[in-house]
């Protein structure tokens, strides 16, 4: 098979908003409110990614502005007082950033994402220097693609490797991100490797298939 799975070069932001660790409480705000972002990168003067401060890291400062925590508070949530008495970026980013590589696969992003329950990821290159980020949002830019896009790389990558003709005769459609494969195939127990191929084309939602007996379980195959 030829084809290779999107990257996070493919769907990165590239004008990130950054500041540097001695950047002011103030200035962070500032900052996140001009851009209209809800994060930035805190970066050295070499532009080497240091950590991330969010609006999350900023919102202690107000919620303890006028408070005095009890002491179980105060156990179970040191690492939110420390950052309500913070004053600089340094102070108040997650340190060290979680970063990805501009040729991750958009899946090792999302389960990089999804283990560690962040919603977006600096990209760096070899020295660490910052080149972009990619959030949830961008992850989700796949789904966006054309079915007949997706449908030619079905063809290609999946039914062309698996049932060449002229044994097999198979058709490929693709609506709304669904595949459906239908026709004749001789050797029916390379099914659930079609399957699994096909889901793992970029922007495939799900696959159906009526090929020798595997029906479609919302009926015929169409297209």
């Amino acid at each position: 098979m030829h084809g290779s799975p999107h990257v996070v070069s493919d769907v990165m932001t590239r004008d990130v908003a950054v500041v540097r660790r001695d950047a002011a409480f103030k200035d962070v705000v500032r900052t996140l409110h001009d851009r209209k972002v809800s994060a930035l990168v805190v970066v050295d003067g070499g532009r080497r990614v240091l950590g991330v401060v969010s609006e999350a890291d900023l919102l202690p400062k107000e919620e303890f502005r006028d408070s005095d925590p009890d002491r179980y508070t105060q156990l179970r949530r040191l690492s939110d007082l420390a950052k309500a008495g913070s004053v600089t970026a340094g102070e108040l980013m997650t340190s060290p950033a979680l970063t990805v590589r501009a040729e991750t696969t958009l899946a090792q992003a999302a389960r990089i994402m999804a283990r560690a329950r962040v919603k977006r990821l600096p990209v760096v290159g070899d020295t660490d220097r910052l080149e972009g980020v990619v959030s949830r949002s961008d992850l989700l830019k796949v789904f966006l693609r054309d079915d007949e896009e997706i449908a030619e790389e079905v063809r290609r990558e999946v039914v062309a490797y698996l049932f060449p003709a002229p044994a097999s005769a198979v058709r490929v459609s693709v609506h709304e991100g669904v595949v459906r494969l239908g026709g004749r195939v001789r050797d029916t127990s390379l099914v659930p490797v079609a399957a699994r191929l096909a889901r793992a084309v970029e922007g495939v939602v799900d696959v159906r298939f009526a090929l020798d007996g595997h029906a479609d379980p919302d009926g015929a195959f169409g297209g």
